[in-house]
């Protein structure tokens, strides 16, 4: 008996450590910085701009609000909601895929209209080739909505009164 008791305390202070042992051998984990993705849509130009980590990754042409028509307002706007496959009770259930909704109804998504990229022609939404729109939905999902700054620069500076500029 005091064999298997010997054998017992021996493998215990083979394989447990003390406490004080086990904290000292551990090292701080410190959380990285969350990845930021932001998009600056340049209302003269009809171009997007896709900085992501600091890094510019792509520059694509897009359709804002049509002149005389409808407005893209400027500011500073965060994800309100995202919808995959959005249709637009506005505006006679238009397609909306990969729709990224930043202001109310304002939303940057893609369309079918892509003759038309490059130049003002949507109701206020920013308009993207559905590949390129596909692309920026999928990034967001993966490092989530709060990593997405949207920022839409006009001339006019004409604000939404939603924005949130800080």
């Amino acid at each position: 008996m005091k064999r298997i008791f010997a054998a017992a305390a021996f493998l215990t202070a083979l394989f447990v450590s003390p406490a004080g042992a086990q904290q000292h051998n551990q090292q701080a984990v410190v959380p990285a910085e969350a990845p930021t993705i932001e998009v600056t849509i340049y209302v003269p130009k009809q171009e997007m701009r896709v900085v992501v980590d600091g890094v510019e990754k792509y520059v694509w042409p897009v359709s804002t609000g049509r002149d005389g028509v409808a407005i893209t307002p400027a500011g500073t706007f965060k994800v309100q909601s995202m919808n995959q496959h959005a249709v637009s009770r506005l505006f006679n259930n238009a397609p909306m895929p990969w729709a990224i909704f930043y202001d109310g109804h304002y939303a940057i998504h893609g369309t079918m209209a892509i003759h038309l990229l490059g130049r003002t022609a949507s109701m206020g939404c920013t308009r993207l080739h559905p590949d390129n729109a596909k692309i920026l939905f999928e990034m967001v999902k993966a490092r989530g909505p709060q990593s997405l700054k949207v920022v839409v620069v006009r001339n006019d500076q004409r604000v939404s009164s939603t924005s949130l500029v800080r």
